[in-house]
């Protein structure tokens, strides 16, 4: 018998960018890989955002509405649990794919080894008009195992990227509601302990960085750093260079964020981790000379 299934569910969380989101719907209906259905979970917008969608007229597309706001990891959830296909893609709101993204994707599953269970991409990261090509090239390994590298925190795997079988999501769990943010690292972290990643090192994304973006929000930052430490800190305490940064960054935010004395306790803590790490050095003797010295000097090590 045919196939009446989509192969691929991609699923879109939003919540009041009804001004943004046609610009992602759009971006996915244009892929030369056909083959998928397009979920679209509405976190109890209170903007044109059910017209928007409803707009485009697709077959494609499935429109969930939650009646309270949850969130975006929620979001993701409800959009998991109604797929229909095999494999699950994710995009946000307010980005935009390349038009073979899905293809190459899709290509690169069909010719790797079982043990891969997710194909993610480079992206351009846009700030201000400004794009980063990412992740680094100085981030090693990409592929195969990679959760030595993305324990480490770095652009490396970003949610609008990435192709997962689900069946993965079956074996490691779903999204975190818990989290207030940095929910997509501790998801690519449970992902890659059971199996192995496929780079495409192709800009197949355009992620903009919006003034109301959840990663500009640092209290949410600060609260999520903590939790993944408390989860992670077997495996971080492990390499005594990379307790050492977490807890730097974790300082770094802190204090950023006005809470000046429990930043000064991470900028110690990062030293006596490892007491050669220069910037943790920099870091707590410039925090003793106020926080808008520290903020101005700190901007040279903490851009986006």
């Amino acid at each position: 018998m045919a196939r009446t299934m989509p192969t691929v569910s991609v699923i879109i969380p939003t919540y009041n960018r009804a001004k943004l989101l046609g610009r992602a719907i759009q971006s996915v209906l244009a892929q030369t890989y056909q083959d998928f259905e397009l979920i679209i979970v509405d976190d109890a917008s209170t903007d044109d955002t059910e017209s928007l969608v409803k707009s485009f007229n697709s077959e494609k597309i499935k429109y969930i509405r939650h009646q309270k706001n949850k969130g975006t990891s929620a979001g993701r959830n409800t959009g998991i649990r109604s797929a229909k296909g095999d494999y699950i893609a994710l995009q946000d709101s307010d980005d935009e794919w390349m038009p073979e993204k899905l293809e190459k994707q899709m290509r690169a599953f069909e010719v790797a080894p079982p043990e891969v269970g997710v194909v993610y991409t480079g992206f351009y990261m846009i700030v201000n008009n400004k794009k980063k090509y990412r992740p680094s090239a100085s981030i090693t390994p990409k592929d195969g195992n990679i959760f030595s590298s993305i324990i480490k925190g770095e652009y490396l795997v970003s949610p609008q990227t990435i192709v997962v079988k689900r069946e993965c999501f079956e074996r490691a769990g779903m999204f975190d509601e818990r989290f207030p943010a940095m929910e997509d690292w501790e998801m690519s972290l449970r992902l890659s302990r059971h199996y192995h990643f496929k780079y495409i090192d192709e800009p197949l994304v355009l992620y903009y960085i919006q003034p109301d973006s959840i990663s500009r929000n640092i209290s949410a930052m600060i609260k999520a750093y903590q939790m993944i430490l408390e989860r992670y800190f077997e495996d971080i305490k492990q390499d005594k260079r990379l307790l050492a940064k977490h807890y730097l960054r974790l300082g770094h935010f802190l204090y950023s964020n006005g809470e000046l004395s429990q930043g000064k306790e991470y900028f110690a803590r990062s030293i006596k981790a490892y007491p050669l790490h220069i910037k943790a050095i920099g870091a707590s003797l410039s925090s003793r000379l106020g926080a808008n010295l520290y903020n101005m000097l700190a901007r040279r090590y903490w851009r986006a």
